[in-house]
C-alpha cells in the first residue's frame, strides 16, 4: 500500500485524467465504451494507487499483484492506468486505440499489452479466471513452502460489472470461491445499474450482498463511487479479514459527469461525441485541448509505482533467493519452471501398455497422468465431479481445499468455471493444468477454452466417453458435432488417439506445447491396444496422421482414414477388403491440426493425390471430412443424433461397423 497521501486536488485531477483519457481514445477511435472508465476512474485510481504492488519495469514479477478487467468493454479504463503508472505503453498507444496492429485493442488481450493478466471481454469470464489465479497461488506455495510463511502473498484484484454478474460462469466460479475460502481474491463491483438496453432492473433484480454472502465472500458496500477515502477504507476492511473472498459493492453512475448521458445506456458503448465530450470537460473543469492530456503532476504522482514497483520486487527478490539458497530441490524446480522446461527424461515415464489387450483410452490417460506426476509437480487438475469416469485423479495427490492446496482439483458440476479456473491456473505461467469432463459438455466449456486458444496458455482438457459408443446414456450424452466445433476453434490442437499407446504419446504432444491448449479425445469402452511390433510407433501422433498398415501390394487403391475408436474398427475391414483383392491403406488421424501443420510433401505421401478413393470413418459428425476425402470420397459418421442403447447395438444400427465399411468403400470404388 503507498504511503503518500496528496493533496484532494492531485487526487481529483488524477481521476479526471483517466476519465479523460478513455474519453479522447473513444472519441478518437469513434467507437468504444467511455461510460464505465469515466464512472469506475475513482475506484480505479484507488486501488491502483493506494493497494496495487505491481511493478510496471517488469510486468511478469512472480509475485506481483494481478489486476483482472472482468468488465473488459471499458478497456481504456485499464490502459490509462497502465500507461500513467509507467508501463510500455504510450501516449501514441491510447491514441491508436482499437487500430490496426496498436498495442490498445478493443478488449484487454492477454501477451499483446504489457500489464494485461489475462484476455476479457466475454463477460464473466474476468471472475472466473481469476478464481483460477486464487487457486495457483495457493498451489505455488505447497511447491515452494518455506518455514517463514508463504512465499507468495500476491493478491488478484478486479473490477467487475453488472453484465459479469448476469453470466452465469461468474455464479459458478463465485460459488466455488467461496467454498475454499480463496481469500487472495477481491473484487470492486461497478455497480451503475445500466446495461446496454436500459436500468438494470429490467432483467436484474437479485440482492448481490445476499447472493456473495451466501457464497461465503465477505461483501462491503460503498455509497458513493467517487468518495476515494470510502473506496479506500472497505478496501482496508476487506484485506484485514483472511479467509474468505472479497466484494466491495461500489454505487458509481457510468458516463459520470456527462450532462446528457451520465446513468443512460447511450453512455455505455458509443462516443460522446464532439459536442458532449466539450460539455463534459467543461462540466469537470479539464482543459478542452490538448487531448490525451497528462498534467505533469499527474504523471509524477501515478508514476510512483515504478519506483514503488522496483522497491517491493528487489525485497521479494531477496526473499526468494534465501529460500532457494536454504533448499537445492526447491532452487532447481523453481529454475525449471521458470524456464518453462520440463524435466529431463520425463518421457521415460510414459508407460507403453505392453501385453495389454484392451484399455479404454480414458483409463490410459489416466495411468499417463499417475505415471507422469511424480516427476511434473507442476501438473495438477480434476474434474466436473466426474474423477472417476474420466480418470483423473492422481493417487496420493490430496484434495485442494480451503485448507490444503493438494493436486486434485474438485471443481463440482461447473465445466465452464472449471475450464476459466485452468486458465487462471495456466497464467501463473509456472503450472500445467488439465481439465476433466464428458465430450458433449465441453460445449459448457467453449468460451473459456476460446480464450485460452487465444490467450496461448497450455491448458489440457481430457474430454471422455467420446462417441456414441458410450451407450446407454443416450443422445442427450452422445457428442456428435463437438469433435468438428473444437477442431475449428484456432490454435487448440485436438487428439483422439486409437489405443492406449496413442493416448500416452497425445500426452507427450499435449505437454510439450507451450503455445496454445491440447483437447484430448478419449473412449469410454475399451479398444485393442494396437502391437507395436506390427505396426509403427505411436510416437507418429506428434505428426497429425501416418499410415498405420500399408496395402498388400503397397501401391494402395482406397485409403481408409480413422480417428479413436474407428481405427481397430478400418483395420478389420482392411483385412476383410485385402482378402477380396483390394490394396487398402489404413491411415491414423488423431490430429487434424498436427497433421496440417506437416510439410507438403509428408502430407501427400500419407495422402497422396493419385489415390482418390478415400473413406474417413469417425463415429461423429463427417462435417470437415471432405477436406482429406476429396470430391471422389466419402464418409461413414453421423448424420444424426444417437439413440438410447447398448454401445454395440448402437455401433451395428448406424452403420459403424466391418461389414458397414466394408460396403462404402465399395460404392467408393465404384465410384
Amino acid at each position: 500500500m503507498s504511503t503518500a497521501h496528496p493533496s484532494p486536488e492531485l487526487v481529483q485531477e488524477a481521476v479526471n485524467t483517466i476519465r479523460f483519457l478513455a474519453v479522447d481514445a473513444v472519441e478518437k477511435a469513434k467507437s468504444g465504451h467511455p461510460g464505465m472508465p469515466m464512472g469506475a476512474a475513482a475506484m480505479a485510481y484507488t486501488l491502483w494507487h493506494r493497494f496495487l504492488r505491481h511493478n510496471p519495469a517488469d510486468p511478469a514479477w512472480p509475485n506481483r499483484d494481478r489486476f483482472v478487467l472482468s468488465a473488459g468493454h471499458g478497456s481504456m479504463l485499464l490502459y490509462s492506468l497502465l500507461h500513467l503508472t509507467g508501463y510500455d505503453l504510450s501516449r501514441e498507444d491510447l491514441a491508436a486505440f482499437r487500430q490496426w496492429g496498436s498495442k490498445t485493442p478493443g478488449h484487454p488481450e492477454h501477451g499483446h499489452t504489457p500489464g494485461v493478466e489475462t484476455t476479457t471481454g466475454p463477460l464473466g469470464q474476468g471472475l472466473a479466471t481469476a478464481v483460477g489465479m486464487a487457486m495457483g497461488r495457493q498451489y505455488l506455495n505447497r511447491l515452494f513452502a518455506t518455514a517463514g510463511g508463504p512465499l507468495f502473498d500476491y493478491r488478484i484484484f478486479g473490477i467487475v460489472g453488472d453484465g459479469d454478474l448476469m453470466e452465469g460462469v461468474a455464479s459458478e466460479a463465485a460459488s466455488l470461491a467461496g467454498h475454499l475460502g480463496l481469500d487472495a481474491l477481491c473484487f470492486l463491483y461497478d455497480d451503475n445499474r445500466i446495461t446496454i438496453e436500459g436500468g438494470t432492473d429490467l432483467a436484474f433484480s437479485e440482492d448481490v450482498r445476499a447472493r456473495f454472502l451466501a457464497y461465503g465472500w465477505q461483501v462491503e458496500t460503498v455509497a458513493d463511487g467517487n468518495d476515494v477515502e470510502e473506496v479506500a477504507a472497505a478496501l482496508t476492511r476487506v484485506l484485514a479479514s483472511p479467509g474468505k473472498p472479497s466484494l466491495v459493492m461500489v454505487r458509481t453512475h457510468i458516463g459520470f459527469g456527462s450532462p446528457a448521458r451520465m446513468d443512460s445506456p447511450d453512455a455505455h458503448g458509443a462516443p460522446l461525441g464532439p459536442e458532449e465530450s466539450r460539455r463534459t470537460k467543461e462540466a469537470l473543469g479539464w482543459p478542452l485541448e490538448p487531448t490525451f492530456l497528462v498534467p505533469a503532476a499527474v504523471a509524477a504522482h501515478l508514476g510512483q509505482a515504478r519506483e514503488n514497483g522496483q522497491r517491493w520486487q528487489a525485497q521479494w527478490q531477496e526473499r526468494l533467493a534465501a529460500v532457494l539458497a536454504a533448499d537445492a530441490e526447491a532452487a532447481a524446480l523453481w529454475q525449471r519452471l521458470m524456464a518453462g522446461e520440463l524435466p529431463a527424461g520425463w518421457e521415460a515415464r510414459l508407460p507403453d501398455f505392453a501385453g495389454v489387450a484392451k484399455l479404454a483410452t480414458r483409463q490410459a490417460s489416466g495411468q499417463v497422468i499417475n505415471a507422469l506426476a511424480p516427476v511434473l509437480p507442476e501438473l495438477l487438475g480434476g474434474s466436473a465431479d466426474l474423477a472417476p469416469s474420466n480418470n483423473t485423479a492422481i493417487k496420493g495427490g490430496g484434495d485442494f481445499t480451503r485448507t490444503a492446496a493438494g493436486r486434485v482439483l474438485r471443481f463440482g458440476v461447473r465445466e465452464h468455471a472449471m475450464a476459466a479456473c485452468l486458465n487462471g491456473l495456466a497464467l501463473s505461467g509456472l503450472l500445467i493444468p488439465f481439465g476433466g469432463t464428458f465430450l458433449v459438455f465441453s460445449d459448457y466449456m467453449k468460451p473459456a477454452m476460446r480464450l485460452s486458444a487465444l490467450m496461448g496458455q497450455r491448458v489440457i482438457y481430457i474430454l471422455t466417453h467420446d462417441s456414441i459408443g458410450l451407450g446407454e446414456d443416450g443422445p442427450t450424452h452422445q457428442p456428435i458435432g463437438q469433435l468438428a466445433a473444437l477442431r475449428a476453434m484456432p490454435n487448440l490442437v485436438v487428439i483422439r488417439p486409437a489405443d492406449a499407446r496413442e493416448t500416452a504419446a497425445a500426452w507427450r504432444v499435449a505437454l510439450g506445447r507451450r503455445q496454445g491448449p491440447t483437447a484430448l479425445i478419449l473412449s469410454r469402452q475399451a479398444l485393442p491396444v494396437l502391437d507395436g511390433t506390427s505396426y509403427p510407433a505411436a510416437g507418429a501422433v506428434e505428426r497429425g496422421a501416418y499410415i498405420l498398415a500399408e496395402a498388400g501390394s503397397g501401391s494402395p487403391a482406397l485409403i481408409l482414414l480413422a480417428t479413436g475408436s474407428e481405427v481397430a474398427l478400418a483395420l478389420e475391414a482392411r483385412s476383410v477388403l485385402e482378402g477380396e483383392g483390394v490394396p487398402t491403406r489404413v491411415v491414423s488421424m488423431p490430429s487434424w491440426e498436427l497433421f496440417d501443420a506437416q510439410p507438403p510433401d509428408y502430407r501427400q505421401a500419407v495422402l497422396p493425390p493419385a489415390v482418390r478413393s478415400r473413406l474417413a470413418v469417425e463415429a461423429a459428425s463427417t462435417l470437415g471430412w471432405e477436406r482429406y476425402v476429396g470430391l471422389d470420397g466419402a464418409v461413414l459418421g453421423m448424420t444424426t443424433f444417437g439413440a438410447s442403447a447398448p454401445g454395440p447395438v448402437l455401433l451395428e444400427r448406424f452403420g459403424l461397423t466391418v461389414a458397414g465399411v466394408v460396403a462404402r468403400a465399395k460404392s467408393v470404388l465404384q465410384g
